[in-house]
């Protein structure tokens, strides 16, 4: 059976090769091949009348084809030479005739690819799983090359049957007089074709030659409501404006950021319904948290739980839900550099910056003791370790306001310490996001290159500090001579119309951003630093940007919290309970001491008190371990394990960081201060 099928395929392979002689030739090449297969010793008269009956059938779409071409080619010089025709309309219908050509070549490779392959098939091995995947690779190839020259030949189509539609027009308009309002539709509709092919980008040709651009099959699946009660004209106008999700073999969705007609304005209807949706679940759960004596954060927390994967799946655009979530995390550090004066930030600087970089150096060298112990390799070690280091600074900024504040003269103010800390871990963040890729390389580096890989190291580290030593400078010029101005202007024309206001204190913001973005340093930084150089000015100008930003920091601060929410699973946690609960205690409780332990050796006696109300708000993760996480993840520095073990750990540890919080406050202020909040 398998000689016969051998066989056959040698017979068509030869009456393919045969398309390159003569057109006379095929009758004959056909009998031959019939004659090698009879001699083989085919034993059914069907099986002979099936192979001569298709070998004629395939000699004579050889022969048609052949003739087709002939006359195409005929048809193309008899256009050429017509002199009734405009140069334009030449051009199109030898266009039309060369697309032709090209779909009756591709309909011929293709049969050629087809043979080529089972070829290929039947001569591997079945057992070599190697290299069936690399057939498989290949025919993907094929197929995806064939999907875009189909493609590029269906839109070479659909240009054409315009144009013919458009001369159509043109003799009807040309037979028959125009009305003074029919000629000016006519103008209108020819400056509106000019404008699409200005503003027209041909994204797909211009990209799809680019060294690493890969050709990937996609779903293209329809909103909800397009289901077979829909009428035809609302699925065609809402296919022309590109309402559909596109799904890739890997399950990741895409959804339009561009359309090729940008005249027309289209919105994200799943974006607006993921907001409104998470508006109005944040309600109820906010006002529960707050029943039960839990900060209101812990109710957007489960509304995102809810209404994420682990929940109900309702959230389609989680990508652009976590995008606008990160605005939140902008105006809430502006608003905590607009309490946080440049005054108390020189009063707590030598504190700010030693107490994060010893604790960060403890956490990597403990990390690496177990890493040791447990045989886990150091870059990993290490990563986890930073990861684990970090403590967040919205959670903790949500915390301090409306909190007691020592103002004595001479004693150290809790939450001064606390967010200075802080913010000298987001620059943290900015400099293992810019050093972490060279410690990676040098990790899997050998002996003889490991001095180059350290000094690559302290190089991106000398970058880092002389990107913040300009932000600096930048913020002493602002404050000497841009923002007393700024404000001055901003004042006198908002008066009366709040717009102008928040438009230009938000206008600071971005640009202060776009600042530190620019020099490779953490762009949560530049928000912090736009509120500490307006709050410069004073306590009435503080307070009346605070009345105008926080509604929009409220707002904004609802989705980040809920953006967290999509990434928790409550069902990885139940299944893991007893090991997550261990880790993410013992993660507490060790930062919980390391933060003591240094702020005692660098605070001051008079204000140790304060150890350990800063200890317990930096005794949690901050949630930028999700993003550190998955980059990690992305580039194979951690396992998918340790990436869910991280996001449980983080989530646990924000969950406990309020009851922490309270129990500190509670025990450790000072009496007078604590009457003096209530």
């Amino acid at each position: 059976m398998k000689a016969i099928e051998f066989n056959s395929l040698w017979i068509l392979i030869s009456l393919l090769c045969c398309q390159l002689l003569n057109t006379a030739e095929h009758e004959d090449v056909v009998k031959h091949a019939i004659k090698l297969h009879r001699g083989k010793g085919a034993a059914v008269t069907q099986r002979k009348q099936w192979v001569l009956e298709n070998c004629r059938k395939l000699s004579g779409l050889l022969r048609q084809k052949t003739v087709v071409l002939n006359k195409l080619k005929n048809a193309i010089r008899s256009v050429e030479k017509d002199l009734g025709l405009s140069d334009e309309e030449k051009l199109f219908q030898v266009h039309t005739f060369e697309i032709f050509q090209k779909e009756l070549n591709e309909s011929e490779n293709s049969v050629f690819q087809a043979i080529h392959g089972l070829q290929r098939a039947l001569q591997g091995d079945y057992k070599d799983v190697v290299n069936m995947k690399e057939s498989s690779r290949q025919r993907l190839e094929a197929l995806r090359e064939a999907a875009i020259k189909e493609e590029t030949e269906y839109v070479e189509l659909l240009a054409a049957e315009k144009h013919q539609v458009e001369a159509l027009k043109n003799m009807q308009h040309q037979n028959k007089s125009l009305s003074m309002l029919d000629e000016i539709l006519e103008d209108v509709r020819k400056a509106a074709d000019r404008l699409e092919e200005e503003i027209e980008e041909h994204a797909f040709d211009d990209n799809k030659s680019v060294r690493g651009v890969n050709f990937e099959a996609v779903l293209r699946v329809e909103e909800d409501e397009a289901d077979s009660k829909r009428n035809i004209s609302k699925r065609k106008v809402e296919d022309d404006l590109g309402l559909s999700m596109l799904i890739d073999s890997q399950n990741n969705q895409y959804i339009l950021t561009k359309p090729r007609d940008s005249t027309i304005p289209r919105a994200d209807h799943h974006f607006i319904k993921d907001i409104v949706t998470i508006g109005m679940l944040s309600l109820p759960c906010g006002w529960l948290c707050t029943m039960i004596g839990l900060p209101t954060m812990f109710g957007y927390i489960i509304c995102g739980v809810l209404l994420g994967p682990s929940g109900l799946n309702s959230i389609k655009s989680i990508v652009q839900v976590e995008t606008l979530g990160e605005f939140g995390v902008f105006f809430t550090l502006f608003l905590v550099g607009l309490e946080f004066s440049p005054e108390r930030l020189r009063k707590v600087w030598k504190i700010s910056l030693q107490g994060p970089c010893y604790m960060t150096l403890l956490m990597i060298a403990f990390g690496l003791l177990w890493g040791h112990l447990l045989q886990i390799r150091p870059t990993q070690s290490v990563f986890i370790s930073t990861c684990l280091s970090l403590s967040s600074t919205p959670l903790v900024s949500r915390f301090l306001v409306g909190s007691a504040r020592g103002d004595k003269e001479g004693d150290i103010d809790y939450s001064s310490v606390l967010l200075g800390m802080l913010v000298m871990q987001d620059v943290q963040l900015g400099l293992f996001i810019a050093v972490m890729p060279t410690l990676i390389q040098a990790g899997a580096s050998t002996y003889s290159s490991i001095v180059m890989e350290i000094l690559r190291i302290l190089i991106l580290i000398g970058q880092i500090l002389f990107s913040l030593a300009a932000v600096f400078l930048i913020c002493l010029v602002i404050k000497t001579y841009l923002i007393g101005p700024y404000y001055r202007k901003l004042h006198a024309e908002s008066k009366g119309n709040k717009e102008i206001l928040i438009l230009g204190i938000s206008a600071f913001i971005f640009l202060m951003l776009t600042i530190t973005e620019l020099l490779d340093v953490s762009m949560e930084l530049g928000c912090f630093l736009a509120g500490a150089l307006i709050s410069s000015q004073g306590h009435m100008v503080t307070e009346e940007i605070m009345s105008c930003i926080e509604p929009i920091r409220d707002f904004l601060a609802i989705i980040f919290f809920a953006s967290i929410g999509l990434h928790v699973f409550p069902t990885f946690v139940i299944y893991e309970l007893t090991v997550l609960l261990f880790l993410t205690l013992s993660v507490v409780i060790m930062k919980f001491v390391l933060a003591v332990l240094v702020l005692s050796l660098i605070l001051p006696k008079s204000s140790q008190y304060i150890k350990w109300i800063v200890s317990a708000g930096l005794a949690q993760v901050s949630e930028f371990s999700f993003v550190l996480g998955s980059r990690a993840r992305r580039a194979g520095i951690i396992s998918r394990e340790v990436y869910l073990l991280i996001l449980s750990v983080t989530t646990l540890s924000l969950l406990l960081a309020p009851a922490l919080w309270r129990a500190a406050t509670m025990k450790c202020v000072p009496r007078p201060e604590r009457r003096s909040s209530i």
